[in-house]
């Protein structure tokens, strides 16, 4: 084989795996859907009716609450890369700082008002105010947060995601409520041990 003809075909490989790096996501599945193994499949398995106590719902949540739609608790989304989630914020409630490592989020304000943020790969903050009716994006993998800032109503939201198991990595809890070093963290934060060991207290089980 000629050099050139290497060359190309080294550019070749070199290309095709670049694209499988930029459309890594779900795997794409060689049937319609996903179906248990032995199990009848109707309509009913095709819907999730986990979001009818949310609607109506006059009732004040006494924390922040993610009631998800995806594989675990909807089979039928494996293998469709979608998922979705009801977000529900009591009056001052906090979804804290957190990412997912396998998809976007597409939120939809349906009730209340949200401050909204995420930080890019420059930690640049992005932030937004949401009265209901708005969307606001958080792009695949990066830190973000929502707020409900109101000290008097609560807030709901719907999330979906370009995956059927987005995966929520919290930052707080994976640092502070894991078998992380305590020195590592101290040196990662610029602190003492036994700032560290009073942090850890608070995400205790």
């Amino acid at each position: 084989m000629s050099s050139t003809a290497t060359k190309v075909l080294t550019l070749i490989i070199s290309s095709l795996a670049l694209m499988q790096i930029t459309v890594a996501g779900d795997p794409d599945i060689l049937t319609d859907f996903i179906a248990p193994f032995g199990s009848q499949i109707d309509g009913n398995f095709f819907t999730f009716t986990g979001f009818r106590a949310l609607l109506p719902n006059n009732t004040q949540p006494s924390s922040f609450k993610a009631l998800k739609a995806s594989r675990a608790e909807f089979p039928a989304v494996d293998g469709q890369s979608v998922s979705y989630a009801a977000l529900e914020f009591p009056a001052g409630g906090i979804n804290p700082p957190h990412t997912h490592p396998r998809s976007a989020e597409l939120l939809l304000l349906a009730k209340g008002s949200l401050q909204v943020g995420f930080v890019d790969t420059t930690n640049k903050l992005f932030t937004q105010t949401l009265q209901a009716g708005d969307m606001f994006v958080f792009p695949k993998g990066l830190v973000h947060f929502q707020l409900n800032s109101d000290a008097q109503k609560s807030a709901l939201a719907f999330s979906a995601f370009g995956s059927a198991n987005a995966g929520t990595v919290s930052i707080a809890t994976t640092l502070f409520n894991t078998t992380i070093d305590d020195n590592v963290l101290a040196l990662a934060f610029k602190t003492d041990v036994a700032t560290i060991q009073t942090l850890k207290k608070g995400f205790a089980p």
